[in-house]
């Protein structure tokens, strides 16, 4: 996808400052470039927003969603640097009156993941698809399945139909590293496969060779742009108002697992983190999610 050409400029006059004044290698200003481009990128699809106009919120939301799909502490903090340099450039220039990486630090962004849904508006969210059209029965299959799952969503629009089992009710993923997990997709998830199985997706495919769980209308697989798409789409004709991430419903399945009870370490290998601290996240969504119910309906909260 293109850049929008005012953020392009922004980042090519920083990146041509940042060769003036410190002498920054051609290797650094390329990953200096494709930092900023990627939240460049991730600004324009999610909120609609330049470079310019990202707020601290949205800059915490990005740098915790990149942790979560798994970038290493050490991408993260270059990720870091980049995105401080910037916005110091554009203060510096005059372009912007504030700094929004100013208060952002290392601890806080591993801390900092995007606000999960509740219960209810995953409900309404899962409902939101049209079943009685094969697209519909994709998409309802997918969330479901995603919120099963805890599936990354690289690893959702990736799916094989070898990689599940729906005799022992799981899916095989082979993550990071080559390690692989099993996990449990419960008895909604599987309705719903079973459903998109046998009326969906055959008229996706019309009658092409696919071993992709998941298929657009022409038949070829899905991306991590259509399932976005999708998600906000379902997001909007169900009145789910909270802001979203393609992650979101990964998240819910974490907190929601948590907040009734399961095990850290159960979570972590569901979620496929190699890093107890990764999932530890969750626990302060769940916390606050607590603490927010005790003080709205205890009689001394």
């Amino acid at each position: 996808m293109k850049l929008a050409e005012a953020d392009q400029a922004e980042i090519e006059l920083f990146l041509d400052a940042m060769w003036m004044e410190r002498g920054l290698s051609a290797n650094t200003l390329s990953a200096y470039r494709n930092d900023l481009q990627g939240l460049a990128h991730w600004l324009r699809n999610v909120h609609h927003r330049s470079l310019a106009e990202a707020n601290r919120e949205h800059l915490l939301a990005y740098l915790a969603e990149r942790i979560e799909a798994g970038a290493r502490p050490r991408s993260s903090s270059r990720l870091l640097s980049s995105v401080h340099g910037f916005y110091r450039y554009l203060v510096r220039e005059g372009r912007l009156t504030e700094d929004p990486s100013a208060r952002i630090d290392a601890p806080r962004i591993a801390r900092s993941i995007p606000r999960s849904l509740t219960e209810s508006e995953v409900e309404m969210l899962l409902s939101a698809p049209d079943t009685d059209t094969p697209l519909g029965l994709r998409d309802r299959s997918m969330l479901e399945l995603m919120y099963a799952s805890g599936l990354r969503v690289s690893e959702l629009v990736k799916l094989r139909i070898g990689q599940l089992n729906m005799r022992q009710g799981v899916v095989r993923i082979t993550g990071k590293g080559g390690k692989e997990r099993l996990i449990p997709l419960g008895e909604e998830a599987l309705a719903w496969l079973d459903h998109y199985l046998i009326e969906g997706r055959p008229s996706l495919i019309q009658g092409h060779q696919s071993d992709d769980l998941y298929v657009t209308h022409r038949g070829g697989g899905m991306t991590r742009q259509a399932f976005w798409h999708l998600i906000k789409r379902h997001a909007r004709s169900a009145g789910v108002t909270t802001e979203l991430s393609p992650h979101t419903l990964r998240h819910a399945f974490a907190t929601h697992l948590l907040n009734h009870g399961a095990d850290l370490r159960v979570v972590q290998m569901l979620l496929g983190h190699s890093d107890l601290s990764t999932t530890q996240i969750y626990t302060h969504i769940a916390r606050a999610r607590l603490q927010d119910l005790h003080s709205r309906h205890h009689p001394r909260g």
